[in-house]
């Protein structure tokens, strides 16, 4: 049986597939190109200029060589991120330098997940499955971001690619290791997501009797096991145990239970990184037109799967794909645009398994293909808006937290020090500060243990608003400083050990 039969109908049990040239038809070049536009992309266009986010901020102060003291590390959080930007943080603090890093590589690991897929399906689909997901606004965002929700995606799009070449060929053990490093990278990076991705695949697994065998399991139970082996260890170091610190997550992240958040996702589409609460008006109801034509898109690649006798191919990137969304539309009370990345990444290979068939099949063939393409267009030109925008808010932002760290400096907040109050984790961080919270969730120091260190050390507490100081700094220096990003009316109160720098005089 040659390859092109057993991977049609998906069922054959025994016996190696022939190798194919991957370079016979092209297959990787095309794979080549839309990776080097999405990392040229995020080089041009999102890395210079930006500045840190809050979660990233966090991720990158465990690692970083600068001079500020790591940030509050709470329960729901993976430290995988952090490994992944290791070699880059410990060498130098330069923002620009860990971006164009993360840009290259993800690049990269479009290419790899991409072209694990090369023997299941044509690369015309590949490639184009690859600039649907590498298209959307939140693919380019997140590309150069210290974030783990883009390597989750990847991860999971490695994940089942391995397990469906390992369960229609037994004897490809490169595709049963693989299975078993991919979920443990999704492990590390996410624990939660990694259960997510493994239990639809042990279900297929099982419910298959000619997949049905003990490696693919064994695959699944270990990767995850050696993933999320760090993150249990440190629970029990930590945070008082491990169903401590599950408990601990599911509070911070709103307690987990029946949410239904599918209006939250569709509005935070609009270029809203977190919808927390999501009581915002939808400036831009074009920005979710694709949000609702992918299921439909994707319902389409499954049926000419079905039609091609390649269902398993389609089948199980499909069900994987809902499994990773029921957590994040059903089960957490609110939405950020880059949970969903996984779904979006599987659902783009139906989605373009669909379109390519549609192409060579519909007639008039040109003007379905003219209707295609300006939808097309006007797709990117949607999602080019909106990633646009939040890369010059991302710029405004660094240049107004440099504002802020530049007035603290002048009025004595230098290190060692401590910030505390609004944005206390991304002024601290600029500052070389340490940033402590006397409760929420990034609650670290007790008020009279804060009350103590200002005497010490310049102590600065940052409010906004009608927000005023807590009782024990309500006696210390106030300063203006320039508005906070999304804040106005921005003070700091400054314990008495923050000497101010003396004016030069004539």
């Amino acid at each position: 049986m040659t390859q092109t039969k057993a991977v049609a109908t998906g069922l054959r049990e025994t016996g190696r597939p022939a190798r194919r040239d991957w370079t016979a038809d092209g297959g990787l070049l095309w794979l080549a190109v839309v990776a080097s536009v999405y990392t040229i992309v995020q080089l041009v266009f999102l890395v210079p200029g930006s500045g840190l986010g809050w979660d990233e901020t966090v991720y990158t102060s465990q690692v970083s060589r600068a001079p500020s003291d790591t940030a509050f590390f709470s329960a729901p959080r993976a430290r995988g991120i952090t490994f992944l930007i290791a070699p880059v943080t410990s060498l130098t603090s330069s923002v620009e330098v860990l971006r164009v890093y993360l840009a290259l590589l993800s690049g990269a690991g479009l290419f790899l997940a991409l072209g694990i897929w090369r023997r299941l399906l044509p690369a015309s689909v590949l490639a184009l499955a690859g600039a649907l997901f590498a298209g959307l606004w939140i693919t380019l965002f997140y590309g150069p971001q210290v974030m783990p929700n883009l390597w989750v995606a990847l991860g999971c799009l490695c994940a089942v690619g391995f397990f469906v070449r390992v369960a229609i060929d037994r004897t490809d053990r490169t595709a049963l290791v693989g299975l078993g490093v991919a979920v443990a990278f999704v492990a590390l990076m996410r624990p939660t997501d990694a259960f997510w991705l493994s239990a639809p695949l042990a279900l297929v697994a099982l419910a298959v009797r000619r997949w049905r065998r003990w490696a693919l399991l064994t695959a699944l139970v270990a990767g995850g096991a050696i993933g999320c082996a760090e993150w249990i260890i440190e629970a029990y170091v930590s945070y008082g145990g491990l169903f401590t610190r599950l408990a601990r997550a599911s509070e911070i992240q709103g307690h987990l239970g029946w949410n239904l958040v599918f209006g939250d996702h569709m509005r935070s589409l609009d270029g809203r990184l977190l919808c927390r609460p999501c009581d915002i008006r939808w400036r831009r109801p074009a920005t979710a037109i694709w949000w609702f034509a992918l299921p439909l898109l994707t319902l389409g690649g499954v049926l000419v799967a079905a039609r091609l006798r390649r269902l398993p191919l389609v089948l199980v990137p499909v069900l994987v794909g809902l499994s990773m969304a029921v957590q994040y539309l059903l089960l957490i009370g609110y939405a950020a645009p880059r949970f969903l990345l996984p779904v979006y990444a599987l659902f783009a290979l139906p989605t373009a398994l669909f379109l390519t068939w549609l192409v060579r099949t519909a007639r008039p063939r040109g003007l379905v293909v003219g209707l295609l393409v300006t939808a097309a267009v006007a797709h990117l030109w949607v999602q080019g808006s909106v990633v646009a925008d939040r890369a010059e808010r991302s710029r405004a932002d660094r240049v107004k937290l440099t504002g802020v760290t530049a007035v603290l400096a002048r009025e004595g907040v230098r290190p060692p020090c401590v910030i505390s109050g609004t944005e206390a984790i991304r002024v601290a961080f600029q500052a070389g500060c340490a940033s402590r919270q006397t409760g929420g969730h990034d609650g670290s120091i007790t008020p009279a243990r804060l009350v103590a260190v200002a005497h010490e050390r310049p102590v600065a507490f940052v409010v906004a608003g009608q927000a005023g100081p807590p009782a024990y700094a309500r006696a210390w220096r106030v300063e203006r400083i320039p508005d906070l990003p999304g804040l106005r009316n921005c003070r700091v109160y400054l314990s008495p050990a923050a000497r101010p720098e003396p004016a030069n005089t004539p």
